[in-house]
This record gives structure tokens, C-alpha cells and sequence, in this order.
């Protein structure tokens, strides 16, 4: 009705019609004046977050600004402090308003019914019909949370994540990142691998999957020790005819590009940890069927289970060109991601498969490891992967670091054998003894160097390296190859082991999340004979290095270092004969007892029962010691 009179002057009376035209121009001016006053601090904000293709861009800018390609993960400085991320609309809600963006302060936690997974709930985070999962308990969060970091750092936001228990519900909305409930009432600590509760775990993944593909979205289903490195939308967005689209733990590359394993190579087994479902019959019908066989028997692994019921058929090829396999009952088409970029925790860590074969890594899921979740941890660690929090990074009491020295024909010449594998290890091992002993002595965090090693190690018995891998000798191996890390990360009582040793990676310093102050406050100690020009402590000390003697007591180390306490980094030019050892026995009893425990077994010699050897962190001290498996049930043992 507003516009009829305007439309009857306009008819009639020129004039009329524009005193009625500059009035209302005057209105819309005015009001458009009014409140663009009133939005001016919100709408540049409001108008990236509701008009950008992922919520995801400014999501991460709530942790730091992030300056990148489309797909390539690039690690910033994700322990620094978030920026207020921009307010969303007042129309979103938690579900749609960009990740990392925490619910306004003093808003109340919608109750646990809002939190129940709906085709409804999950549809807020769709896009272009895929939605990303994964789920954990409590013990998880610092996983969860590098989870969905990397994601959100590649522009990715059609995410959830799966909440077994209601203290991570809790932290994850607090935190600005899309969770649902699990309804599991799991605990909140690390159930361990194998353990009943973490077999539930699996059947919790199953009945989730079973529930999630009738509401008709892609779902790539992710477990939580695992991070994406690249975009993997467009890769999986190459196969759509594919149902069913899943890792493996092949170790022995079938391609080397970017192509699909080729299935009928591939005898290892399908890994669970990473894979893409879409919401056919066929998939459908295997997930229901997956999940009542895990439900009508707990003592069947999800994971084998999976593969009982994909392998019950196996090929043919669906067609010449895309390497999918009909399987399961003949209709399911199955592909498998090549395990040389959806890698494993020996095709990433040990064989460097996509840097031999010149590829980009899609993700590293961190199988293969042997020290449980804390392996899992410092392997993600190692590569600079893993979200810590600022003070990881800045300890208190500083760190204590060497230059490793390790002669060529120890680490290059003779062959690759048991021999010459140990004689590396324990090599190494006596200087990292040392740097314990000082790191305990000065209470420092001690940076771990990096570890080489002419051998890999697995749960069996193998000839040195896995035939038809192309892992290289010798290769940089992770901590867990030769070091208990559960163990060392674990407290002990201090009455009887001494205190605690903290570690870091050997990639610490190279992380870029290492902070100014920490790079700038460094002191290098350069190791001297006694008695030799210039080796006089007391002389040629300075803000940048000193001088010490090597074989120096306890006395002379509590003396010269308590002059620089507030240094944050003390480098050593090695630790060969840098430490006489503790004055007192009772406190070199307690060391020895701790980092006993600290050294764990090579697995295995073939045609031996058992095939293991235990390392021993004082071998040097015993005359003939040699790399056996043990040859008696009573010597099958830890050497403590």
C-alpha cells in the first residue's frame, strides 16, 4: 500500500512525483546511513564469514593469520595466543558459525539433547555433500585438536567431531569446534591399545558410520592419531564410482604416483583409520552388516571384521582405468588410497616413501609405532605436525641440547646387520646417557638428538628391512624404534628413581612455533682437555659460549651453570666425556634405576624363539655383551 500513492501522483501531478521520490531517497539514504553506523565494526566480518566458500578461512585465523596455498598444510605459530575471532551473524548458531569461534561469554551450554547426532545437526556442516568425522574421548583432545588445526589451515570446515564423553563435549564447544554426542559414557583416559574399552571404542566407530549413511552424505571417517597435510576432497572427488574408498598397511609400493594401490598387489591389511564412504546400498549394507557382526561378537577387532566382509569377494576390476575392485558382495566397488601419500606410520616415518618417489603427502595416520599413545604423540612431534600449547615450547628451567657425533664407518660402512645395527644404537646411546645424566643434574628439559639407525623394527621376525620396501640404510628412525617414550613420559616415584627427566623432539628447535625469546637466549658450551690453552672455565666465560673441561664433576657443573639459569637453551659440542658422574652413589643408583627403563627391545631375528633383543643402556659396562636374542626362558627379560 505504501507505493500506491506514489503511483497515482506520478500519473498526475509532476510535481508530486518528485517531492515523493526525494523524500523516500532520503528515507533509504538515511536509513542505509543509520545502520551502517551501527554495523560498521561487524560488517566487513559478517560479510567474509557468510559469503566465503569455508567458514573454515576464518576460523583459523582465530588461532593465527594464515598465508597460504589452497591445499598444502602449512604449520604456523599455533601455539600463539587466539586473536578474538570476528562475531558471527546473530542468526548462526553453534553449528554454523565459524570453527575456533568460541560461544559468547556467559552464554549457558545448550543441554546434552542438542548435541544428539541428527541428519539435521550434520547437514549445518555439510558441504558439496561430504561431511568429515572423527571421535575420541578426553585423553584425546590435544589429537582432536590438531585434527581439526590442520584441517581448518587447509580452508576444510564441513567437520565434527564425535564426543564419547562429556567432559570432551564440554571443552571442544567451549573452544568454537562442532561436536556431537556419542552417547558412549566412555572414561576420560587413555583406555591403551587391545584393551577391552578400546575395542569398544571400535564398535562406537561402526554403529556411528551405520548411522551416518542413511542421511545421504559422503562421509570420510578419520580416527584421531592421524592429521591431514593436504586437501584429500579433490583427490577422493576423482573415483565417484567408487563406494567405499580405504587405506591400508601396505608397505611395499604397487604405484608410484598418484594412482590407487593396485588391488590385487596389496596383501596387507586395509587400515580403518582413514577411509571414505558414500551413501550407496552397497556401503549401507556393508556398514549394517559390519556393525551387527562387531555387536553379536566382542571379541571380533573392527578392523578384521572389516576386512572378513570386504575380502569375502575380491575383484574383478571394475573397469581398465580407475583401480577399483568389485568387492564385498560382488557389488560394493572398493579402491585402495595408495599407501605412498594416505601413509602409514612406516611408509611416513621410516621409508620417506613420498619424499623417494617426489609426491605430496595427503596424511600420516601414526601406525607402525610402539610406545602406545605417547609414541603416537612425540612421532607427530618429530615431524612438526602436532598442536602443543606455548609453553611446551618455553620450559621452565630451559633445555639442554648436543651436537651428536657419530663416526662414518659406524653409521656407512660394512654391512647392514645386528652387528653393525647395534654398534649405531649404542653408540648413541652412551652420549644420550650422558645429556640425561647433565639434564637431571641441571634440571633442563632435554632435547632429544636425531637417532639413526641401520635396522627397522616390527612385531616379527624380518631380514633387516621389509622386502620390496624401499626403506633406506641407514635412515633417521623415530625415538620408539630404540626408546621406551611411554616410559620415559611416565612418573615415577622420585624416592626411588630421582627426578623426573622432561624430553622434547629432535625437531624442536626447528619448529616454527619456537618462540623469538627462547632462539635468542642460547648459550654454546664447547668441551676442552684440562690443562690445554684456554680451558679454564673460570677465564672465558661469556654471554655466547664458554669453555669446560671435559670429565667434570658434579661440583664443577653445579658451579659454572648456575650462572646462567635464566639462559633457555645450553648447546653442548658433544657429550663425549662431558660428565665424571654424581658425587653421591644413592642419586647415581636412582638415575641408573630410571633410564634403565628407558631403552626397549629390536624385533626380531628370524628362525629365533624368542627373536627379540633388549637394549641396555650400560652395555659399555659389560665386557660381553653381544646382540643376542635371550637363550634361556629365565633370561628373557629387561636388563634391570
Amino acid at each position: 500500500m505504501g507505493w500506491i500513492p506514489f503511483h497515482d501522483a506520478a500519473n498526475s501531478k509532476p510535481l508530486f512525483l518528485t517531492i515523493y521520490a526525494t523524500v523516500i531517497v532520503g528515507i533509504v539514504f538515511s536509513s542505509f546511513y543509520v545502520f551502517s553506523a551501527i554495523y560498521s565494526a561487524d560488517s566487513s566480518t559478517w560479510f567474509s564469514s557468510s559469503s566465503s566458500s569455508s567458514s573454515s578461512s576464518s576460523s583459523a585465523s582465530s588461532l593465527i593469520h594464515v598465508d597460504q596455498g589452497p591445499n598444502v598444510s602449512q604449520r604456523t605459530d599455533w601455539g600463539a595466543v587466539p586473536a578474538p575471532p570476528p562475531k558471527s551473524p546473530k542468526s548462526q548458531n553453534m553449528w554454523t558459525r565459524p570453527i575456533w569461534e568460541a560461544p559468547p561469554r556467559g552464554e549457558k551450554r545448550p543441554s546434552l539433547k542438542a548435541f544428539q547426532l541428527t541428519k539435521t545437526l550434520v547437514e549445518q556442516r555439510v558441504k558439496d555433500n561430504v561431511i568429515i568425522v572423527t571421535f575420541g574421548n578426553y585423553a584425546f583432545m590435544d589429537f582432536i585438536l590438531t585434527w581439526v588445526k590442520h584441517l581448518t589451515d587447509l580452508g576444510i570446515s564441513n567437520l565434527l567431531v564425535g564426543a564419547m564423553d562429556t567432559k570432551l563435549l564440554e571443552a571442544l564447544y567451549w573452544r568454537g569446534v562442532p561436536v556431537f554426542d556419542m552417547g558412549s559414557h566412555m572414561s576420560t583416559i587413555d583406555v591403551g591399545w587391545g584393551t577391552p574399552t578400546f575395542h569398544k571404542m571400535g564398535r562406537e566407530k561402526v554403529i556411528l558410520i551405520d548411522a551416518l549413511l542413511p542421511f545421504g552424505y559422503e562421509l570420510l571417517m578419520c580416527d584421531t592419531d592421524m592429521v591431514w597435510l593436504k586437501n584429500p576432497l579433490p583427490y577422493l572427488a576423482r573415483f565417484p564410482g567408487a563406494d567405499v574408498l580405504t587405506s591400508s598397511d601396505q608397505v611395499v609400493p604397487t604405484v608410484v604416483d598418484d594412482r590407487l594401490d593396485i588391488w590385487q598387489q596389496v596383501g596387507a591389511a586395509y587400515n580403518i583409520g582413514i577411509f571414505h564412504w558414500r551413501p550407496t546400498d552397497s556401503a549401507k549394507k556393508l556398514a549394517r552388516e559390519w556393525k551387527e557382526m562387531l555387536l553379536a561378537d566382542d571379541k571380533i577387532w573392527d578392523q578384521n571384521g572389516f576386512n572378513d566382509l570386504v575380502r569375502r569377494q575380491l575383484g574383478p576390476s571394475v573397469d581398465e582405468d580407475s583401480g577399483l575392485a568389485y568387492a564385498y558382495d560382488g557389488n560394493l566397488k572398493l579402491g585402495l588410497l595408495p599407501a605412498s601419500i594416505f601413509c602409514s606410520g612406516h611408509t611416513y616415518f621410516v621409508q620417506s616413501m613420498y619424499q623417494q618417489l617426489r609426491l605430496e603427502p595427503y596424511a600420516v595416520h601414526t601406525t607402525f609405532q610402539y610406545a602406545g599413545t605417547d609414541g603416537k604423540r612425540h612421532r607427530l612431534r618429530e615431524a612438526k605436525v602436532f598442536y602443543d600449547p606455548p609453553e611446551y615450547y618455553d620450559s621452565p628451567g630451559g633445555f639442554l641440547t648436543f651436537k651428536p657425533s657419530i663416526p662414518k664407518s659406524l653409521l656407512l660402512d660394512g654391512e647392514h646387520n645386528l652387528e653393525s645395527h647395534f654398534a649405531l644404537i649404542n653408540y648413541q646411546m652412551k652420549q644420550i646417557r650422558t645429556a640425561l645424566a647433565i639434564a637431571s643434574l641441571l634440571k633442563r628439559t632435554l632435547v632429544m638428538p636425531p637417532l639413526w639407525c641401520r635396522l627397522d623394527r616390527l612385531w616379527f621376525p624380518h631380514p633387516g628391512v621389509l622386502e620390496g620396501s624401499i626403506t633406506r640404510q641407514p635412515f633417521l628412525c623415530p625415538l620408539d624404534h630404540v626408546f621406551e617414550v611411554n616410559v620415559m613420559l611416565k612418573e615415577f616415584p622420585e624416592d626411588e628413581f630421582g627426578p623426573g627427566i622432561n624430553i622434547r623432539e629432535y625437531s624442536f628447535f626447528d619448529n616454527p612455533l619456537m618462540p623469538k625469546q627462547v632462539k635468542d637466549s642460547w648459550l654454546d658450551v664447547q668441551l676442552c682437555r684440562e690443562g690445554s690453552p684456554g680451558c679454564n672455565v673460570t677465564n672465558n666465560t661469556s654471554s655466547l659460549g664458554i669453555r669446560l673441561p671435559k670429565h667434570s664433576t658434579e661440583e664443577m657443573f653445579k658451579s659454572v651453570f648456575s650462572l646462567f639459569k635464566d639462559v633457555k637453551v645450553i648447546q653442548f659440542s658433544t657429550m663425549q666425556d662431558a660428565f665424571l658422574g654424581f658425587t653421591d652413589k644413592k642419586t647415581e643408583e636412582k638415575f641408573r634405576k630410571r633410564v634403565k627403563r628407558y631403552v626397549g627391545i629390536w624385533c626380531c631375528v628370524k628362525g629365533s624363539d624368542p627373536g627379540h633383543i633388549y637394549y641396555d643402556m650400560y652395555w659399555d659396562e659389560k665386557p660381553n655383551w653381544k646382540p643376542i636374542p635371550p637363550q634361556a626362558s629365565e633370561d628373557d627379560h629387561p636388563p634391570w
